[in-house]
């Protein structure tokens, strides 16, 4: 039998998207059994398309924070996170700066050769950044947050898909454990765009209202935008410097399906490899879950397969979706999740699936539909991705 890898200590997060500007308002929001989503408004739709979206509220980005002004919306929505993160763990600059620090995020669509804000007129950019490969480069989050806080530990940027964020915490998790770094910022973000937006509605897995995952009658996603960042420590900086555990990964796994560049396995077997590696590695059994934040799109093949994998692997754990309050962050989801995940363990909680109303026959299992009392100190959280990528978090409560 594997032998556990060691757990690897989370000291603080940070959380932006639809729900909220913070963790803690974030977390506010998803009990409250709302949610707001609308046409977007930030780039132009047919007026009679009615494919909603969930976007960040105006007025997230405080320049005064930070040292650089980066026009990319997905590095500012990034390096919100972050600070949010590192004000938690309590980690100034001047220590990041004499540590081994890494960056490890997930992200689709920043740096995006499709994106027109940044292959646009070079005149709405500084001079500092004249030619569409100079404002590809200053659109790599990772490097943004390497840059702004002087970190000179590893950077990677995943582009997994919608699994990137997710990817990149077990990557970071992993650092840690090899004692490359003694703390590493990992998560993902992204931003709303038009490309996105109407590939999406072409490849005909977007919903006209509000997205219902594991309904009856869902008929796809709704997309939406945001960020969310973990600090990472070693047990041994955590110890110098007397810091604050506020969770810990337990586990990770990632496989692929070799199936299909879009649709997953229907048999879910990469999911089911996916879901027995991060077990494995955490050392928790699947019926000492307090609970599942499964992906939960909304589109009819996704929410089948994890239905029938949840049904045949943890038929007693109760699970739900986020994605609902959200939407799908895309490369961000992932680490939104993971954060809402530890927020629900730490709260002893889970919220409704909201969307869900009317089980589907079909379906053998289905999500929680209002506030959910739940016990243990495990949860787990997974992604499913295009180019049959799928990937899974174990996360646990500091006890």
């Amino acid at each position: 039998m594997k032998k556990p890898l060691a757990p690897v200590a989370i000291t603080g997060m940070g959380c932006l998207c639809a729900a909220g500007l913070t963790v803690e308002a974030c977390m506010d929001f998803l009990f409250q059994g709302k949610r707001f989503p609308a046409r977007p408004s930030r780039f132009f739709t047919d007026p009679g398309a009615g494919f909603p979206v969930f976007e960040v509220k105006s007025g997230f980005w405080s320049p005064e924070r930070f040292r650089s002004s980066p026009r990319c919306r997905t590095v500012r929505l990034a390096l919100t996170a972050a600070h949010e993160a590192l004000a938690q763990a309590g980690l100034e600059r001047d220590l990041l700066k004499q540590k081994r620090v890494g960056v490890c995020i997930g992200s689709n669509v920043a740096g995006s050769v499709s994106n027109p804000e940044l292959f646009g007129p070079s005149e709405s950019w500084d001079n500092g950044y004249p030619t569409s490969g100079r404002r590809f480069a200053a659109a790599n989050p990772a490097v943004g947050l390497a840059r702004e806080f002087d970190l000179t530990g590893p950077v990677e940027t995943v582009v997994t898909a919608c699994s990137a964020g997710t990817d990149a915490i077990g990557l970071g998790a992993a650092w840690i454990r090899m004692g490359l770094c003694d703390a590493v910022l990992v998560g993902g973000a992204d931003e709303l765009y038009e490309i996105t937006y109407n590939g999406f509605i072409s490849l005909m897995n977007s919903d006209e209202g509000p997205c219902r995952p594991f309904d009856v009658n869902r008929r796809g996603l709704n997309l939406g935008e945001g960020a969310a960042v973990l600090v990472l420590e070693s047990e041994e900086l955590l110890r110098e410097r007397a810091g604050i555990c506020r969770g810990r990964v337990l586990g990770y796994g990632a496989a692929g399906d070799a199936y299909h560049l879009t649709a997953p396995d229907p048999d879910g077997q990469g999911l089911r490899l996916a879901l027995q590696e991060a077990l494995a590695s955490s050392g928790i059994a699947p019926d000492a879950l307090a609970f599942i934040n499964a992906h939960g799109t909304g589109t009819a093949d996704n929410d089948r397969i994890e239905s029938r994998v949840f049904d045949a692997v943890f038929p007693k754990i109760p699970f739900l979706s986020t994605k609902g309050y959200t939407g799908h962050t895309l490369g961000a989801a992932g680490a939104v999740e993971a954060v809402f995940s530890l927020g629900c363990l730490s709260f002893g909680q889970v919220p409704p699936s909201v969307g869900f109303a009317d089980p589907d026959p079909e379906l053998p299992a289905h999500p929680v539909s209002q506030t959910t009392a739940v016990t243990g100190s495990a949860a787990m959280s997974e992604t499913l991705a295009f180019g049959g990528n799928n990937a899974v978090l174990i996360l646990g409560k500091d006890e």
